[in-house]
């Protein structure tokens, strides 16, 4: 869990380093890019919880959850640094904003999942 929320801190550092470097017009596609590989990140960790480790749809959630959480915590300790006043609350909302929404649907998923796995 730790690694990956470690991987998520990474590629916004990767790709935040690439949208400076570009023009305007093409920032968008740098931030659909980080976007994407983030998606790729998550489903990698749900599929490797729930068909390798074998984990039940909540502790799959919660991994993920807490890896996605803890890459929001250190963009947001980033973030921090680089900004003129200190984002105290970011610190506190960002894990929040983004291990939430990935509790819940990586609870859907592994649902789905399991349902198959038990129907097949």
């Amino acid at each position: 869990m730790i690694l990956v929320g470690v991987v998520y801190l990474v590629v916004g550092f990767v790709f935040s380093a690439l949208d400076r470097s570009v023009s305007d017009h093409l920032r968008s596609m740098w931030r659909l890019a980080a976007w994407m590989a983030s998606a790729a990140v998550y489903a990698a960790h749900i599929g490797y919880e729930h068909y390798r480790l074998d984990n039940s749809p909540r502790s799959t959630a919660l991994h993920a959850a807490l890896a996605v959480a803890l890459g929001g915590f250190g963009l947001a300790v980033s973030a921090s640094l680089h900004s003129r006043h200190p984002l105290v609350l970011a610190l506190a909302l960002w894990p929040i904003i983004t291990g939430l929404p990935a509790f819940l649907v990586a609870l859907a998923v592994g649902a789905v999942l399991a349902r198959f796995a038990r129907s097949g």
